[in-house]
């Protein structure tokens, strides 16, 4: 997916506030700021937006070194392991349990920081008690059928804490052959192998880092050891945003899972901010048959 020109203001919002959150020194944040303004005003808008933040984060960390989001994704991990045993009961009493975990899985996707960086714990707790409440735009029986006949599933993980109640997911998962897969280095709040383990994922599948630092999986800057993994599952769940901007080209065995959180995203998918989402690219049919600057052609 390339870049808006709406995508840029939350690129500089992200660099201001990760600045904020490496030092407390005002002449860093004017200093890092104006480099970005100054190398936003010769991006190439063809690349995706995790491609354009990945330069923004690698920019903050070579400066200070340090994990600005590392006390906040601490934070967030330890109010989803709060929140999770009133969600595990809710999956258990559902009448359909794998919607039930998906649609958390979803809600989940509210820890954002990329998107939002002031979200509330109160606000993630509001997310996940009114999850059947929310908008849903998904067809639960294809997932279900695509579940059922693959064999090895492959699943991008997004963010710190969220990736406690992808645990009500990969849950269901049972009978497959499961892959969790993580960011390679700190960006933003998005889940790294720390994360994971601090989730207890390594308890339910195989972990793996997919060797890159951008807030999505840009296939060309991944690992060969993800790639891999990638190549040989027979599905890939892909959680958030991010890894829909930097995955949507791909084929048939993506299933993305995100709430949508901007209206660049909410144009792209043709359902509006808020909705809990649940799709696959289109077929090489369904591409074909779009017509130039529809949206739909994911």
């Amino acid at each position: 997916m390339q870049t808006a020109l709406d995508c840029i203001p939350c690129l500089i919002r992200q660099t201001i506030d990760a600045a904020r959150r490496s030092s407390p020194e005002p002449d860093f944040h004017l200093r890092v700021t104006r480099e970005i303004l100054q190398w936003a005003s010769v991006i190439n808008l063809q690349d995706s937006p995790p491609a354009l933040a990945q330069q923004i984060h690698r920019r903050l960390r070579e400066a200070t070194a340090a994990d600005p989001y590392g006390p906040l994704k601490t934070f967030h991990n330890q109010l989803a392991w709060r929140l999770l045993p009133q969600l595990e009961a809710a999956v258990t009493e559902a009448s359909d349990p794998l919607a039930m975990a998906t649609r958390i899985a979803i809600a989940g996707n509210v820890i954002d920081l990329g998107a939002r960086a002031d979200i509330t714990g109160d606000e993630v707790r509001e997310a996940l008690r009114n999850v059947l409440a929310e908008p849903f735009s998904g067809d639960m029986d294809d997932f279900r059928q695509a579940l059922d006949e693959a064999r090895s599933i492959l699943y991008l993980t997004d963010n710190a804490g969220e990736i406690v109640f992808d645990r009500l997911l990969i849950a269901q998962l049972v009978g497959h052959r499961v892959t969790v897969a993580v960011r390679g280095a700190p960006v933003l709040n998005d889940a790294t192998l720390e994360d994971a383990r601090a989730a207890r994922l390594d308890e339910m599948a195989a972990l793996i880092d997919n060797g890159s630092d951008a807030p999505g999986t840009l296939l060309e800057d991944c690992s060969p050891a993800f790639g891999e993994q990638y190549r040989r599952a027979d599905l890939v769940i892909a959680k958030g945003q991010g890894n829909l901007e930097s995955l949507n080209d791909t084929d048939q065995r993506v299933f993305f899972l995100f709430k949508i959180k901007c209206a660049v995203i909410a144009d792209h998918v043709g359902q509006p901010e808020g909705t809990h989402i649940l799709m696959r690219p289109p077929s090489l049919g369904e591409r074909a048959s779009a017509t130039p600057g529809d949206d739909s052609a994911l």
